[in-house]
């Protein structure tokens, strides 16, 4: 494993994180109709991944495992399920990081980044972690109702209490992530040391701003869903046929609006090329889409640090040795050019 500086921070993380935002699932169901999660093998790719030398899970205190929606009735259990694997290994050799804004309860403060919410979430998010701090602390989408000094001034003091080491910003408009740091700035506070945002091969919004934003202020970038929910395995293309396939209890499979947003026949002809590059280097699709993130990192001059989500431990050794993968300028170029029709 390798391992990078969390933006300007002397903080060392692993070039991949190991999120836990989709976990390993059952096919059997709760009362509630929701797919419970297989903490056996979820813990069994924590430690796996542990072993290989990931130092960096992210998670969220809305997470459950199987839910693509807020539900106040399944939050927490993917922070328990951390909580249980930080039990196994030294707390110091672990970099966890967490979120807060999602409702976690149907009452008028259940939810946003007010002092208030936020207080008392840390408290809920450490107890779930079974630990007495969080490395990484992220706001997790924007709160309009709450003023940002609001938000900063909190976050400012769980880090001055130890509860919390470092902060970051996940799913905002450029602009306020800008007005955040520019108020961290001018009344003396804690400032973002990462932005955790939607980034992949397909999905490339982030460079528009908010790479630059990094590049300026010093951050790193958390790329989530860097394979795209699984699309960017190829495992939903029969590729002798050159048609779509999806199996049972996969994201897309869970998701109907996915298939509208990823099958397309434009998008089927990037993972042709992909496919290509991928056999010219004895190495999978996943491989080249991680390792593509990674080379845009290089020439952004930005660390990004692809966070992927894995169910099965066959998956985690393959999208691991994406950091083996070296793509050559012709290969982006031949990838460019692929995207330039999707």
């Amino acid at each position: 494993m390798k391992y990078v500086r969390l933006g300007d921070s002397g903080l060392k993380v692993s070039q991949i994180c190991l999120g836990t935002w989709f976990l390993p699932l059952l096919s059997e169901k709760d009362e509630l109709g929701v797919y419970k999660v297989d903490e056996e093998t979820t813990l069994k790719i924590l430690k796996k991944a542990y072993d290989e030398g990931v130092n960096f899970i992210d998670t969220a205190n809305v997470y459950h495992g199987a839910l693509w929606e807020t539900d106040p009735l399944h939050v927490g259990l993917s922070e328990k399920l951390v909580g249980k694997f930080l039990s196994s290994v030294d707390r110091e050799s672990v970099l966890i990081s967490t979120k807060v804004r999602g409702k976690m309860a149907n009452w008028a403060n259940g939810e946003g980044l007010s002092r208030k919410h936020i207080t008392w979430q840390i408290r809920e998010s450490l107890r779930r972690l079974n630990t007495e701090y969080v490395d990484i602390y992220i706001i997790h989408w924007t709160d309009h109702e709450t003023p940002k000094i609001e938000t900063l001034r909190t976050l400012n003091d769980l880090v001055r209490r130890g509860l919390v080491y470092y902060l970051g910003v996940s799913n905002h408009e450029a602009h306020d992530i800008i007005e955040f740091l520019e108020l961290s700035e001018r009344y003396n506070l804690e400032k973002f040391s990462v932005i955790q945002d939607l980034y992949n091969l397909l999905e490339r919004q982030v460079e528009r701003y908010k790479l630059s934003i990094a590049r300026r202020f010093g951050l790193a970038i958390m790329a989530y869903a860097p394979l795209a929910h699984g699309f960017l395995t190829g495992k939903y293309v029969d590729f002798n046929n050159k048609t779509w396939k999806v199996d049972e209890l996969t994201r897309i499979s869970l998701n109907e609006r996915l298939k509208t947003r990823y099958f397309r026949d434009s998008h089927l002809k990037v993972l042709l090329t992909l496919k290509e590059i991928a056999d010219e280097k004895d190495a999978t699709i996943s491989q080249i889409s991680i390792a593509w993130l990674l080379k845009r990192g290089e020439e952004f001059n930005v660390p990004i640090i692809p966070v992927i989500g894995v169910t099965r431990l066959e998956h985690l050794d393959d999208n691991l040795n994406a950091i083996k993968i070296k793509l050559s300028y012709d290969d982006m170029k031949k990838i460019d050019e692929a995207l330039g029709n999707a």
